[in-house]
């Protein structure tokens, strides 16, 4: 079910924008392996199974993320598990560190959870509904395509690049130029 997500580099859900404007956390200093650490404690709580934490940071040998800064800059952390058999993801960027966008996650699940503790699990369900419609991510690895770029003007200028030797008209491909193509849109709604 989740084997097209990776837990390195983000893969964030495309259907769900970005947060344009990040702000500071009034969190305690948490650390990613403290929040990744109370996250995983919140997800066996909440009986998830086949999780897969999404960042930019790279990873440890159990497959978790590394207590460091995202290669990329990018602060978002997507969560995606597996529950009662079906699939969800809850993504957060709205804080400028990665840790405290893990934390926020797990915050989420503890609200989550106090819904369904409370009485209230068909409004759980309800909730949850939403992610059904959501597409699946992009197969599609648009960084590599674009040349790893580190911001939109980067991502630009490498795709009028490529798009001369992808075209079909200067010797590329229909499917070379779809890929740039569907590679740059991605860029344009994550960077």
């Amino acid at each position: 079910m989740y084997d097209d997500i990776a837990a390195f580099p983000l893969c964030w859900p495309e259907a769900w924008p970005r947060t344009k404007s990040r702000r500071y956390s009034t969190f305690k200093d948490w650390t990613v392996y403290s929040a990744v650490e109370d996250l995983m404690k919140r997800l066996n709580l909440f009986e998830a199974k086949r999780v897969v934490i999404s960042t930019s940071v790279p990873l440890r040998k159990d497959g978790l993320p590394l207590s460091k800064p995202p290669v990329d800059g990018d602060p978002g952390a997507a969560v995606y598990f597996e529950r009662k058999g079906k699939p969800y993801c809850i993504p957060c960027d709205q804080y400028n560190d990665v840790a405290d966008n893990i934390h926020a996650v797990a915050l989420t699940l503890e609200a989550i959870r106090t819904i369904e503790r409370h009485g209230t699990p068909y409004m759980l369900e309800a909730m949850f509904k939403g992610y059904e419609a959501l597409p699946a991510p992009s197969q599609t690895d648009w960084r590599s395509i674009l040349g790893n770029p580190k911001n939109i003007d980067e991502a630009e200028a490498n795709y009028r690049a490529l798009a001369r030797e992808c075209h079909p008209d200067t010797g590329g491909s229909h499917e070379a130029m779809s890929e740039l193509n569907e590679a740059i849109e991605v860029a344009r709604n994550n960077l």
